[in-house]
């Protein structure tokens, strides 16, 4: 591998791999917990989390395999790892598309929703929430652990 190859698939693996492990972390624990606490602790808890988790770091986590996975099957267009690049990329963009069309519009109706403690029916908001998201996620969890696998193993085949 070139220089080159080497670096963007590193990238492309690390990324993938952050952005896996970030939304196991609220298929294992943060949704568990959630889901034993009271309604205005998911509520308010959901939504500061939606508020702060949009910066910097999770950005260049959630958008960098975009292009760094198409970099590498560009670079990696003759060869064994090619296949497991497309399909990481595959996978990785449904992913992409469950959280942006799915969990996206019910985290921002959940801010819609109004401050917590002047809701009148919180159950009614969470219940038009949490089912779905859960859901949502557990779909976009397993693709993104996916596509980390594939272009893990592309890496190992390159």
């Amino acid at each position: 591998m070139s220089p080159l190859q080497t670096a963007v698939l590193l990238a492309a693996v690390l990324t993938t791999g952050l952005t896996a492990g970030l939304f196991a972390v609220f298929a294992h624990a943060v949704m568990p917990a959630f889901g034993r606490s009271r309604d205005l602790v998911l509520v308010e808890g959901m939504r500061n989390i939606n508020r702060t988790i949009v910066n910097p770091w999770f950005m260049l986590c959630f958008l960098g395999p975009l292009p760094l996975l198409a970099a590498a099957v560009a670079l990696f267009r003759d060869g064994p790892a090619l296949p497991w690049l497309v399909a990481a990329l595959a996978l990785y963009v449904v992913s992409f598309l469950v959280t942006g069309a799915g969990n996206v519009p019910l985290n921002n109706r959940l801010e819609q929703a109004g401050e917590p403690d002047q809701v009148a029916d919180l159950g009614a908001v969470r219940r038009a929430f949490e089912p779905r998201w859960v859901a949502l996620n557990l779909v976009r969890t397993v693709g993104h652990i996916v596509s980390f696998a594939c272009a893990a193993y592309a890496l190992a085949v390159a």
